[in-house]
């Protein structure tokens, strides 16, 4: 598969890229950024994969997060998918800022018009998976998961629904039970119709009640984030991994709202949870 070079930039030793390629299971170009450490250079690396939110890009979290500095501290490739497809032709994919463009919410639709080219978990899971073992020295069977509100509910479930996949995850201010919040039903309703069970599939709540398991959660929340209490809440995945025993880490901030600056400050422990777990 070949990948096109947007830009490179020199940064903490290592590079930061972003990159360009057809993707043949969404039938467009998808763009992606990799920060490639130092150490790469003396062989492959572990894989952490970043999940942005709504509205955001492949650029968002390595120009805003400041994770570059830590990751080359750690070794630690960073990846940062886009949120969506784009330019799709698809009416109404522009609509709004919380549905179509810029919010796939990380699922293959199965609802037309969105299902022709909104394959998101498909390409996340497997295309560029190999892409990036072709194109990168990274290192095999090492990945980690993450992600921020939409993302968070995409590093969640993802890794939910795919055992076994990612050695480590862990969240900034998820949406945990999109069932039960309005950026989920929306999303859900469009995307995989009305169909309850289907949504199901794609909730971290309802998955860990069902019995899926990932490795020992980090999720960080603001207590000054708005959205706080209509579209995230944490206690519905407390309750769920406390019923079931998955292991989970829930620390709460006061003062920190939804956006970047709380994400640049907790930034290096993610970096540092996920390096722990993707040791050799």
């Amino acid at each position: 598969m070949a990948v096109e070079t947007l830009a490179e930039h020199a940064c903490f030793g290592g590079v930061q890229g972003f990159y360009r390629h057809d993707s043949t299971v969404i039938g467009l170009p998808m763009r992606f950024g990799v920060y490639t450490p130092p150490r790469a250079l003396a062989g492959p690396v572990p894989v952490l994969t970043f999940l942005a939110g709504l509205t955001c890009t492949e650029e968002t979290f390595a120009i805003k997060a400041g994770a570059q500095r830590v990751a080359a501290e750690l070794g630690l490739m960073l990846v940062t998918p886009d949120t969506s497809p784009r330019n799709t032709g698809v009416d109404g994919a522009d609509a709004a800022w919380d549905f179509g463009t810029a919010a796939g919410f990380y699922l293959d639709a199965t609802q037309a018009p969105w299902a022709t080219h909104w394959r998101m978990e498909s390409w996340l899971m497997h295309e560029l998976p190999s892409l990036l073992a072709a194109r990168f020295p990274v290192r095999p069977g090492a990945q980690g998961l993450f992600g921020h509100s939409m993302g968070g509910h995409g590093a969640l479930t993802l890794a939910l629904r795919h055992a076994g996949r990612f050695a480590s995850v862990s969240a900034f201010a998820p949406i945990c039970a999109p069932t039960q919040c309005p950026w989920g039903v929306k999303a859900f309703s469009g995307y995989l119709g009305d169909d309850r069970a289907a949504w199901a599939a794609h909730d971290a709540v309802e998955l860990i009640k069902s019995g899926a398991r990932v490795p020992p959660l980090l999720v960080d929340q603001g207590e000054a984030d708005k959205f706080l209490a209509e579209q995230l809440k944490p206690e519905l995945l407390q309750a769920a991994c406390s019923a079931t025993g998955q292991p989970l880490t829930l620390r709460r901030h006061a003062g920190y709202d939804h956006g970047y600056f709380f994400i640049a400050s907790l930034v290096a422990d993610h970096l540092r949870h996920h390096a722990q777990a993707l040791r050799p």
